[in-house]
């Protein structure tokens, strides 16, 4: 059995983040990522830290195991060469702000024109409609316009970037759903499709509760710290050493975690009797926490708790997350074997599947140009001297 996406091959016209996280998504299902890079300078991203021996760890992240051929888009011969290669492909994804692709003379018209069967995946800030669609977009935008940076923090703190670019992040999993929930149409129409992605409309659709719960309370949520709007306790705590967190999800659970830290006074206490009691005194229940759990180390909690079958883990930091057993055990600790940077660790695979054999390994992530012979010669039957040519009039590198 194959992997999933074995025999799809994609077109990847996208750099830094979002795009090329979506692209890695792809390839770990299988698919062949033929990436696009300019002649020269390649992705922005090779020239983002961290480096070891002049690599981009960054690069490197999120672009191992793909396939690098230097076009330069701007050349008439290297957009005529774009458009054959797109009609030798199953999928094109590009992270260009919206209108760039056509002026270039690449838009989906002309791409569909050339390959109906193509699914056409575009990645922005914005969208490809809408008044605001050709604004310029990073990470830090759309979280703040989208509504996610308002309610990160804690109470009356300023407004807090999520510590990871989860504007990109959330763009690149919704793109890669949308690629493969097209792929399947495909396969009962025999047409492909334009699949257009927006990182501000990610950042909305994550917004979990929020936008009910302003229409509930008349008043726009406010940042909270690291307890739950509406579940308590359900938030971080420091014991005498270290946080760690406890999520009492349910009423049952309640009462396993009072018997479990052997207060009987709290499980008696009305104010305290069900999670709408607990959250609507909330003020008086956390500060008796606080000082209990201050009285021992996080471990001595989490070993009672877990005996207990109360839902609550440590707070780990990078280094420990590198260390946990069951992140090990599921293979989400995988290496790169860079000629440069030596071996580098980079998180595996989350989705799971039969058809997916695990691997400790993944391949190396391409230089520039470093497979443009190669495709040119497997996908356009080109020989040699065409290719010379190519190279010649600044087409390719």
């Amino acid at each position: 059995m194959g992997k999933p996406l074995e025999g799809i091959r994609v077109l990847d016209l996208t750099r830094v983040l979002a795009g090329p996280f979506c692209t890695m998504m792809l390839s770990d299902l299988g698919a062949e990522i033929i990436k696009v890079e300019t002649p020269g300078t390649g992705d922005d991203s090779r020239a983002f830290g961290p480096f070891r021996n002049g690599q981009s760890l960054y690069f490197m992240n999120v672009n191992r195991g793909k396939e690098s051929i230097a076009i330069d888009l701007k050349n008439e011969a290297g957009k005529k060469l774009l458009l054959e290669l797109a009609g030798a492909c199953d999928v094109l994804v590009e992270n260009y702000r919206p209108g760039t692709m056509e002026k270039l003379g690449l838009g989906w018209d002309v791409l569909k024109a050339v390959n109906p069967r193509l699914v056409y995946a575009a990645v922005s800030g914005f969208g490809h409609t809408g008044p605001d669609s050709k604004r310029p977009a990073y990470d830090i935008l759309v979280q703040a316009m989208g509504g996610v940076m308002s309610i990160t923090g804690w109470p009356d703190s300023p407004p807090t970037r999520v510590g990871l670019s989860m504007g990109d992040i959330t763009a690149a999993v919704f793109g890669a759903t949308g690629v493969t929930t097209a792929l399947y149409h495909r396969e009962k129409t025999g047409l492909g499709q334009k699949v257009d992605v927006a990182m501000l409309d990610c950042q909305l659709a994550i917004l979990e509760n929020a936008l009910v719960r302003f229409q509930v309370d008349g008043k726009p949520p406010a940042p909270l710290g690291t307890r739950h709007p509406t579940i308590t306790p359900f938030q971080a705590f420091r014991a005498d050493d270290d946080w760690f967190v406890v999520a009492v999800g349910n009423d049952a659970l309640w009462k396993s975690f009072c018997d479990a830290v052997e207060r009987p006074d709290l499980l008696a206490d009305p104010r305290f009797a069900t999670n709408g009691d607990r959250t609507r005194h909330y003020a008086e229940l956390i500060p008796e926490l606080d000082r209990m759990f201050g009285l021992k180390p996080a471990a001595a909690w989490l070993q009672l708790l877990e005996k207990a079958g109360v839902p609550a883990a440590p707070v780990n930091s990078v280094d420990k997350v590198m260390q946990d057993r069951q992140l090990a055990a599921r293979n989400m600790f995988v290496t790169v074997d860079d000629a440069a940077a030596g071996t580098v660790t980079i998180p595996g695979n989350p989705i799971k599947m039969e058809s997916i054999p695990e691997s400790p390994t993944r391949p190396h992530a391409p230089a520039i140009g470093e497979h443009t012979d190669d495709i040119l010669k497997r996908l356009l039957g080109m020989d040699a001297d065409a290719i010379a040519a190519l190279r010649a009039g600044g087409a390719v590198s």
